[in-house]
């Protein structure tokens, strides 16, 4: 199985995208997107140097427009792409280039959000002295504690004893002076706390711009930050997509979610080093691919015929995407009372619910419907996008 991902901010540097302005259809696609996010991408992605690219308002669009159009000169046909990709998932404002990638949101959707997301989060930054530091090595229990008591946030859970804690810069320098055991504190170069409570401001900017946003729902397994889980509404993406502005990012459940989905190649977007990096500690026997360049692309699309299961994808795709619920993570099925074939459901329903060792998680029939058949029994062990109960969409009258 094939997984394609995103990576966040700070994996930009100076120049990447030079070597992609030589091919004419991508030239052409980011003068666009540098319209419509109002910035000029081509001199922030070919000639601006560290310092500039740097800017929250910047660094996020930048990196979302190279990711999006990379993607599509590795399948010039967007419907190749999803027929091809097992999962797809963005880490932080990467999740952002995963949305556009698979059709929640379009293009010009997710650049006008990451330039509102990038802006207001800029502006959040300034109003208080914050800011970011990994966390190398240590005892996880000790390191959370560790931060727990300075007040700090693990805003990252990188996984393999990786996190990035977020919060004020007084407290981020007395974790610094006294570390956890045999842990070493790293200050990140960025603006401010991301994914905590001080990115609040940011937060409800978004909240106000994503009732006019539409969406549809994701062409192939989408993953969440908040939580690892598979997401098969666009609307419940983009409201994970405002709130996770003040969550942290668990991309160590990201990771868990790729293994239990049976991936076997990873595939990392431009600028592509970080996440390929992270996987190789956590994800054990999955290829990794880094596509950075255009002279990368025959090998990358190697890469995803080897790691492409097309009898998987006919199979999960046969019948239409909302006629289908399917699990959001790995455990045990439980079916909600009373529901037999032939229940009608509204909207929103709750259909039962997924337990594992971590939470139970309740899971919803988005679109509403008639049930016309169970695909799994009470009890059941359950895979992450495995599909539980086939719907018969309701009649609009």
């Amino acid at each position: 199985m094939l997984a394609i991902v995103a990576p966040g901010q700070g994996a930009q540097t100076p120049g990447f995208l030079s070597p992609w302005l030589e091919e004419s259809t991508f030239a052409t696609r980011l003068a666009w997107l540098s319209t419509v996010a109002n910035l000029d991408l081509v001199h922030y992605g070919t000639e601006a140097d560290a310092e500039t690219i740097r800017d929250t308002a910047i660094a996020q669009p930048l990196l979302v427009a190279a990711g999006m159009l990379t993607a599509l000169e590795l399948f010039p046909s967007p419907a190749d792409g999803f027929r091809r990709t097992g999962v797809a998932a963005g880490h932080s404002v990467g999740e952002i280039t995963a949305a556009g990638a698979v059709g929640v949101l379009s293009a010009e959707q997710a650049m006008v959000f990451v330039r509102e997301r990038g802006k207001a989060m800029a502006e959040a930054s300034a109003l208080e002295p914050t800011g970011m530091s990994a966390v190398l090595g240590g005892d996880p229990e000790e390191v959370l504690a560790a931060l727990d008591n300075l007040g700090l946030t693990p805003a990252n859970n990188n996984g393999s004893g990786q996190v990035v804690a977020a919060g004020s810069l007084t407290m981020l320098a007395k974790l610094k002076e006294n570390p956890p055991a045999k842990a070493r504190i790293i200050p990140l170069s960025v603006a401010g706390a991301f994914h905590t409570q001080y990115m609040l401001p940011g937060k409800q900017h978004l909240e106000k711009l994503a009732g006019a946003i539409t969406t549809h729902a994701p062409r192939t397994r989408l993953l969440s930050n908040a939580d690892g889980q598979v997401v098969q509404s666009g609307d419940e993406y983009l409201q994970r997509l405002v709130n996770q502005v003040t969550l942290p990012v668990r991309w160590d459940l990201c990771m868990q979610t790729m293994t239990d989905l049976g991936v076997t190649g990873l595939l990392e977007l431009p600028p592509a080093k970080t996440l390929t990096g992270i996987a190789k500690r956590n994800m054990k026997g999955v290829e990794l691919f880094t596509l950075n360049t255009p002279d990368d692309l025959p090998g990358a699309a190697d890469f995803v015929a080897r790691h492409s299961d097309l009898e998987e994808h006919h199979a999960r795709t046969t019948n239409m995407p909302w006629l289908m619920v399917v699990s959001p993570a790995k455990g045990e099925f439980q079916r909600a009372d009373g529901l037999a074939d032939g229940a009608d459901l509204e909207p929103g329903a709750v259909i039962g619910s997924v337990a594992n060792l971590r939470e139970s998680i309740q899971v919803h029939a988005e679109n509403g419907g008639q049930v016309t058949e169970w695909l799994v029994e009470p009890g059941d062990l359950v895979s992450p996008g495995q599909p539980l109960v086939r719907l018969y969409p309701a009649q609009e009258i």
